[in-house]
């Protein structure tokens, strides 16, 4: 490549490897302000944190959520669990998740004006239709604004729906394989 001695090409020519490594914290900190993050990860314009690898319990997701979120989904966290008392409770896809027979059913996840909950199978949208009316629902989420109550009969009432689905798929599959 030609180009002129003092531009673009010749500072290819020069670059400085070890440099280069010296300031490569100070690189990924511009690529972050440049994606719109600040300091601490989060997008400057909807307070977001980026998700952050390696949750370890849903206590830590949880903390890790802006305060109004924490709220709806220490809420959110408590209906699961009494409708669904022999639930595992995991993180999975950096998300808490419920899981029956070790199988995966509920997720939920917060965000800075709604939590989602993730586990508007078929089933559930036809069974819960009116019930889910008002909220937002697509392509299996469930986004419950953060300015509302916790809905959390409903909430258990999902859970419980979503305990029968996989249990009746269970049972399917089993007897699928007895023939």
């Amino acid at each position: 490549m030609e180009g002129p001695k003092d531009g673009y090409y010749s500072s290819l020519n020069t670059f400085d490897h070890d440099s280069a490594l010296g300031v490569y914290p100070q690189l990924m900190v511009l690529l972050d302000l440049k994606r719109g993050l600040d300091e601490r990860g989060q997008d400057q314009r909807t307070g977001i944190g980026m998700a952050k690898p390696g949750f370890k319990s849903v206590d830590q997701y949880i903390a890790s959520q802006p305060q109004a979120a924490q709220r709806a989904l220490k809420r959110v966290r408590s209906s699961i669990l009494k409708a669904l008392p022999r639930a595992e409770e995991v993180i999975s896809y950096n998300l808490p998740t419920y899981k029956l027979n070790n199988r995966s059913m509920f997720y939920f996840a917060g965000w800075k004006h709604h939590y989602s909950l993730y586990a508007a199978t078929q089933g559930v949208m036809a069974a819960f239709q009116d019930d889910l009316s008002s909220y937002e629902v697509d392509k299996g989420t469930i986004r419950f604004p953060l300015t509302e109550p916790v809905p959390v009969k409903l909430i258990e009432r999902i859970a419980k729906f979503r305990a029968r689905e996989v249990a009746d798929s269970e049972k399917a599959k089993s007897s699928g394989k007895k023939r």
